[in-house]
């Protein structure tokens, strides 16, 4: 063999060495499917409820007012307390309204005793009408002063009356059982009162039951008096029953009934106003705290996914899901409520549909990349 046909083969051997030292690397580098974990939709037929946002409302509400003018003389309960109905608030100065009730009590004694004397003047005149002693106009006058001195003491019954009840009217006290606000006016004021222009001393709100108002649009207002339509007479009058939660609770664990809907739909808002009544029996509920109502809305059949696997397409929500080929496919979706921890997909996805529920948080897991799929299960959250 001559010495330059020996080279040859030995580059040649070389050059293929390489060529396959540098395939086997390629292939070696080439990163794998990222792994996912997979598994359809729960299909559950589910309790539809319908979320409203609202206000608290006290059942009762009243502005205190004296019906009396006067000098405040005392207040009878710490600011912010819990009042019953009839206990005393405030203390008018009773002096002036005691020496009214002396006079129209002197003045009833002194019409009393004209009416016994009338009284005695005509039963003396009859007397003497037999023997012809006095004229029978001299009778008629007489019985004229005395139904004259009748009327005058019903007049004198009425004044006492009166003055007795502003006597009683200088003490002020709760029309309602409720929690009373801070006293407007300190002992020693001088108030006015009556029917108008009366001072305001103080306020009063009622702390059970309480009262939740909220608006609901026209259209769920026809809806839900249609599936009131399909009910009993009596199921109408016992009231839809519905839950409530605070800002900052988590779980709806107080229940009430709705008790009123307005008569008409506002034209500008397109909603009508509604209100529920709730116990309120450790008066934590405070007239104006806003809150969250929600009530039954029917029942469905629906298909929910974890909440973690929803992600957001700019406007839109996606769930990313595995196809045929292993390949990512986001699927636009429109999310429902939650429902037993999981997120109820009201349209986008079928009960066929591979969601990926496990490893989307591995960025080389995005829509067109292969991916390895795993099977997994989407279950309802346990509750003890």
């Amino acid at each position: 063999m001559s010495r330059s046909r020996f080279i040859g083969l030995v580059l040649t051997a070389v050059a293929t060495s390489t060529g396959l030292t540098s395939f086997d690397a390629a292939a070696q580098g080439a990163p794998p499917a990222p792994p996912v974990q997979v598994a359809p939709p729960l299909a559950k037929r589910i309790t539809n409820w319908d979320e409203f946002t609202g206000r608290f409302e006290a059942s009762e509400q009243v502005e205190v007012r004296a019906r009396v003018s006067g000098f405040i003389d005392s207040v009878h309960f710490p600011d912010g307390s819990l009042v019953q109905k009839g206990d005393l608030l405030f203390t008018i100065d009773q002096r002036p309204y005691k020496l009214a009730v002396d006079v129209a009590r002197a003045e009833v004694a002194r019409a009393k005793a004209q009416v016994e004397l009338s009284q005695n003047e005509v039963d003396r005149a009859e007397g003497l009408t037999q023997n012809r002693t006095i004229t029978a106009r001299d009778v008629d006058q007489r019985r004229a002063n005395l139904n004259s001195a009748v009327g005058s003491l019903q007049g004198a019954e009425a004044n006492l009356k009166n003055a007795e009840l502003n006597l009683e009217w200088t003490e002020v006290r709760a029309p309602l059982a409720g929690r009373i606000s801070n006293r407007r006016v300190d002992p020693g004021n001088l108030i006015a009162g009556g029917q108008s222009g009366a001072t305001l001393l103080t306020t009063i709100v009622a702390v059970s039951p309480i009262y939740f108002t909220f608006d609901v649009s026209e259209a769920d207002f026809l809806r839900y008096s249609r599936m009131a339509s399909l009910r009993s007479g009596s199921d109408k009058d016992a009231g839809v029953p519905v839950e409530v939660k605070l800002s900052d609770e988590t779980k709806w664990g107080r229940r009430g009934k709705v008790n009123f809907v307005d008569n008409a739909v506002n034209a500008r808002s397109a909603t009508i106003r509604g209100r529920a009544v709730f116990d309120n029996k450790d008066q934590f509920l405070t007239p104006g705290v806003f809150g969250r109502l929600r009530f039954f809305a029917g029942e469905a059949d629906a298909l929910l996914v974890p909440d973690t696997v929803i992600a957001s397409d700019q406007a839109h929500k996606i769930v990313l899901t595995v196809g045929p080929d292993n390949k990512v496919v986001p699927k636009s979706v429109e999310l429902g409520p939650i429902s037993e921890g999981l997120r109820v997909i009201r349209s986008g996805l079928t009960p066929e549909d591979k969601v990926i529920i496990g490893g989307n948080a591995n960025p080389m897991v995005r829509p067109g990349v292969a991916v390895t799929p795993q099977p997994g299960e989407i279950k309802v959250a346990t509750t003890n």
